[in-house]
């Protein structure tokens, strides 16, 4: 067994009726953990290595407190003693290597290193998640299977109560489970767990961020930043932007911001930006749109695919007020990117 493991974490679970993970809430994970704290986990848990979910019990977890102590790791050691007055399942995770998971434990697990930032998107596997995780409503009262909601609605009335149900759906918000630090959310809704929001982010009220997506830091963001899509530094996307994510019909095709961009209000990208780009407001520029490329004096440079420029600096993609077609209008690096373009003709 390797001396290091990539993640572990104790959390709190939610199962439904037939005994399966709806969710898992894991207030401290970690990573690249320490041969130290390993040793605690296999010295006092039935863990036996690789990637493995188990439920401990009071006991386990005084074993766990006292050995993660010995190892020195007070946070966790002091988060396996207050676990100990849970009502709810405790789960400990232990991921010894970054693999497709293969429960909702793990996906709760590697959603939450990326949210908690110990992960940037695409830092970790999750092949076939969805698969894994179970159609769930997210209720005044926690999470409840679908499946199991019209029973514990009529149970709640029976009481004189009312379970007010804020979504349905296989990903809860983030806020529920983690709020990272120097943020700013107008409507938490609209976070997936699985975000990543870099300090000094502004996510405004219709602003959007799916999973394994996000920013790398200061940003405001009034737009919608889909499943896959990374932003730079100091870029900003404009009201009601769009960006092409893996999940909305880019494919494979991984988009991503760089630093200092510019996505205008209403507009949209279906490629990548490197930095200090700018897409005019109510520009929508897909990978396979024809684009003039002008030089910043204004000559045409060439007529290429959009793909072309995919992940280039210092562009500004505008549309022509006369003709109505999409130019990019470059810098004074014009000419090593015309050379660059021909070079593949």
């Amino acid at each position: 067994m390797s001396d290091q493991i990539f993640a572990f974490g104790l959390g709190i679970g939610t199962q439904n009726k037939e005994g399966n993970w709806l969710e898992v809430f894991y207030s401290a994970p970690s990573i690249d953990v320490e041969k130290s704290t390993l040793d605690a986990l296999l010295e006092s848990t039935n863990y036996e290595g690789g990637n493995s979910t188990l439920v401990l019990d009071d006991s386990d977890l005084n074993r766990l407190h006292m050995s993660l102590l010995k190892a020195g790791n007070i946070e966790q050691a002091e988060l396996a003693s207050r676990l100990k007055a849970s009502s709810q399942p405790i789960v400990l995770c232990i991921l010894a290597t970054d693999e497709a998971p293969t429960n909702p434990a793990e996906v709760y697990l590697k959603l939450q290193l990326i949210s908690h930032r110990l992960i940037k998107p695409h830092g970790t596997v999750l092949d076939g998640m969805f698969g894994l995780l179970i159609n769930t409503a997210w209720t005044s009262e926690g999470p409840i299977d679908v499946r199991e909601l019209a029973d514990r609605q009529l149970t709640a009335r029976m009481q004189g109560r009312t379970i007010e149900v804020f979504s349905v759906d296989k990903f809860p918000k983030m806020a529920n489970f983690v709020v990272p630090s120097g943020i700013r959310i107008g409507n938490a809704a609209r976070i997936r767990l699985g975000a990543h929001l870099g300090e000094g982010t502004t996510v405004m009220h219709e602003g959007f961020c799916n999973f394994n997506a996000g920013t790398l830091g200061n940003s405001m963001v009034e737009g919608r930043i889909s499943a896959g899509v990374v932003v730079g530094e100091g870029s900003d996307l404009g009201a009601g932007c769009s960006t092409m994510g893996t999940l909305s019909g880019g494919g494979n095709i991984i988009i991503g911001i760089g630093e200092k961009c510019l996505v205008g209000a209403n507009a949209g990208i279906g490629i990548g930006l490197g930095d200090r780009c700018t897409v005019e407001a109510g520009l929508y520029v897909t990978a396979g749109q024809k684009i003039l490329v002008r030089d910043s004096n204004g000559e045409p440079v060439a007529t290429v695919k959009a793909r072309e420029l995919s992940g280039k600096s210092d562009l500004l993609f505008i549309r022509n007020s006369e003709t109505g077609a999409v130019e990019c209008r470059t810098n004074k690096t014009a000419i090593a990117l015309n050379e660059e373009l021909h070079a593949h003709n």
